[in-house]
């Protein structure tokens, strides 16, 4: 089967399971609702700390952050559990492996619907920000917007199928391990507050993952001047590198863990492995 077909069957049979054969406008105003209601959590917990004000620059700094953040966090959660449902919930794991497809191109297709969704659950969150919150937007750097955006959602995609890969070698509960690592993404990767607030050993962790340069990217595509310290130094080039040098060693990674894990997971016979409990 072709890749495209691959990627497209994936993704049909992903929005299928998202939304449980929902009518899609059901299903959308279900997906967008609870990430415009955690963002407006963080505003009203901004609001009390600040004291109201949101028409600074912090304020855009930790909603742009959060906003965009969203990818990562559905995208790592959502790939991350699909070997779990092929395998435990719908028992047609093995069948997808005895198929003539790539694997790691129909777990990507698996990612299309959820980040449809985000993008959606994105789009109505700024917008929201904009009209409500007088979020101040310029796009003095939109080249950077433009570059960066496909960058961090590739970095984004290659991490989410290097740990679904591993998944292959764990029980049940190992979506629980993507949903975590969402986690440390959240804390470390400068998603709502500068990296360097954080203790000096985990600078360098942040500085490690391409999630840390895609959000710089983005928010100081869209406004005037960088937050973070860390990187008011740096030329937009500087930071368009690193984040492209980051995202392609992350698409390497994952290529190899996805073929590792699938040897392994292959001899040790994981593939059709269902605990049932």
């Amino acid at each position: 089967m072709g890749l495209w077909r691959t990627i497209k069957t994936a993704g049909w049979l992903g929005w299928q399971i998202e939304a449980n054969w929902a009518e899609p406008f059901t299903f959308i105003a279900y997906a967008i609702t609870r990430p415009i209601f955690s963002t407006l959590i963080l505003v009203l917990m901004y609001k009390v700390v600040a004291g109201g004000q949101t028409s600074t620059a912090l304020f855009a700094y930790i909603y742009l952050g959060n906003a965009f953040f969203m990818y990562t966090a559905n995208v790592l959660a959502g790939v991350g559990i699909v070997i779990h449902e092929d395998r435990e919930r719908y028992e047609m794991l093995k069948y997808i492996y005895l198929a003539p497809i790539v694997t790691y191109f129909y777990m990507l297709g698996r990612c299309i619907p959820k980040l449809a969704i985000t993008t959606l659950a994105v789009l109505v969150t700024v917008v929201m920000g904009i009209w409500i919150f007088d979020l101040k937007l310029t796009f003095g750097h939109w080249p950077l917007v433009i570059f960066s955006f496909p960058l961090g959602i590739i970095a984004t995609i290659a991490l989410g199928i290097a740990l679904a890969s591993l998944t292959l070698l764990t029980a049940r509960h190992g979506f629980f391990m993507t949903e975590g690592t969402a986690g440390i993404f959240y804390l470390v990767s400068g998603a709502v507050f500068p990296i360097e607030v954080l203790p000096n050993w985990l600078e360098p962790v942040a500085l490690a993952f391409p999630i840390t340069y895609w959000l710089e990217g983005l928010r100081r595509g869209m406004m005037d001047a960088p937050v973070s310290q860390v990187f008011a130094g740096w030329s937009d080039e500087k930071l368009l590198l690193i984040l492209a040098l980051t995202t392609a060693l992350s698409v390497l990674l994952s290529v190899i863990i996805n073929r590792g894990i699938e040897y392994i997971a292959r001899k040790q016979g994981k593939l059709d492995q269902v605990f049932n409990y």
